[in-house]
């Protein structure tokens, strides 16, 4: 489960009609934080590294906290 809000829309992106998806590749750590951030894919404009501070619940295996391997998709779409 993940602690936070909706990144915020890059001013410059949504000035620019910009929309689509950011796919990042990171691991969730044996306390949360998200780390080895990295963009996979998506429009230049919408790249932002605010996932990074986003916290979730660490994965248990045997009641232990581990480091898990994620893909996050960050989905940015303008109101029509």
């Amino acid at each position: 489960m993940c602690r936070s809000s909706s990144p915020a829309y890059p001013p410059e992106a949504k000035a620019s009609h910009i929309s689509g998806t950011v796919v990042l590749l990171g691991a969730i750590g044996k306390d949360g934080h998200i780390v080895n951030l990295k963009v996979v894919s998506g429009p230049a404009a919408l790249q932002m590294d605010l996932v990074r501070f986003w916290r979730h619940e660490p994965y248990l295996l045997n009641g232990q906290p581990i480091e898990v391997i994620t893909t996050i998709n960050a989905i940015f779409q303008l109101a029509r």
